[in-house]
């Protein structure tokens, strides 16, 4: 049998309570929850999974590829066996967006590839719906797989699941030949449903703690990162903060490949935003508005999502390109 994953396992000395919600399909029967029992399902969802269903990904390695920074996680079906457990699969559902951006010159080769970009939704009937974004580049093999398993897995941590592995910061271990960890570390008791159970919770990192490891960081980008925020305006930095790393300040971005996917984003959202303005200078700024109206935006100050941002910029150069 598998592990029991601290996904819901139904007997009683598991942390996680195994009694189904009574949710279904129907909006009106959702919303008869009650605000203890919303907080009861929402703390359930908090509980780390079991360790034995934890993996390690190297995330960093040194030059000689003999040691790399390692972090745990878990694959996206422990975070469907969390959710069928509390929720049975009718208590559930979820809905994936694919599409291709535009070109990006990948730094470690200065290849130009497109991404595959997935946007997921998770609806948990009676808590609510939340969407993340996951991305790859589009010659890898496996791009829309791991895209799409990036967006399901963000999507869950909005309600809590599999949140706490944001934690993590990367330990350096010895890799083998083959660029695998020869060994990893224990979890601590907090990252276990047994410790989690007893109250114990990850130590957040200070701001002052953040600031030393932002700085210090081999090759950080965190100054080039935090130098965009000008240039968006508060809406578009903090929302690229907030759908691709899930934190609000750069700071608390502890991989290189993280903040580059950042900076990338931030670089592409600059692109559009002088795209923007070159559009307004033929249309006039009241063309603007009924665009915005469209989307249910009141001002360009509000947009804080790479994609609401391209879609109002294509739809001012096809205004613009029928005044020519």
């Amino acid at each position: 049998m598998t592990p029991a994953n601290g996904h819901a396992a139904t007997n009683q000395s598991s942390p996680v309570r195994g009694e189904a919600v009574r949710f279904n399909t129907d909006p009106d029967q959702a919303e008869r929850l009650s605000t203890e029992e919303i907080k009861r399902y929402a703390a359930d969802l908090e509980i780390p999974f079991d360790p034995r269903v934890i993996e390690w990904r190297v995330t960093n390695s040194n030059r000689d590829k003999s040691r790399g920074q390692v972090i745990p996680y878990a694959d996206q079906r422990a975070y469907t066996d969390r959710l069928n457990a509390l929720f049975t699969p009718a208590g559930w559902t979820r809905r994936y967006n694919i599409h291709t951006s535009a070109n990006f010159q990948r730094s470690r080769d200065q290849k130009v590839v497109a991404k595959i970009l997935v946007t997921c939704e998770l609806t948990i009937f009676g808590l609510g719906s939340h969407s993340a974004t996951g991305e790859e580049w589009a010659d890898d093999d496996n791009a829309g797989t791991s895209a799409e398993a990036q967006a399901f897995k963000r999507a869950c941590s909005c309600f809590g699941l599999g949140r706490y592995l944001y934690y993590f910061e990367g330990a350096w271990v010895d890799l083998d030949h083959r660029k695998r960890p020869k060994s990893v570390s224990r979890l601590p008791d907090w990252a276990t449903p047994e410790g989690w159970a007893q109250g114990l919770r990850p130590n957040k990192v200070s701001e002052s703690n953040a600031n030393a490891a932002g700085d210090s960081q081999p090759g950080s980008l965190v100054p080039e990162i935090e130098a965009m925020a000008k240039e968006l305006g508060r809406g578009l930095y903090r929302g690229i903060l907030r759908d691709l790393a899930r934190v609000w300040s750069p700071r608390e971005i502890q991989e290189i490949s993280a903040q580059q996917r950042v900076l990338e984003y931030m670089h592409s959202a600059a692109r559009g935003l002088r795209r923007l303005e070159i559009g307004l200078e033929k249309t006039g700024r009241e063309a603007l508005v009924p665009i915005l109206n469209s989307l249910g935006i009141r001002s360009l100050e509000r947009i804080d999502r790479l994609e609401t941002l391209k879609r109002v910029v294509l739809e001012l150069e096809r205004i613009a390109d029928g005044m020519s």
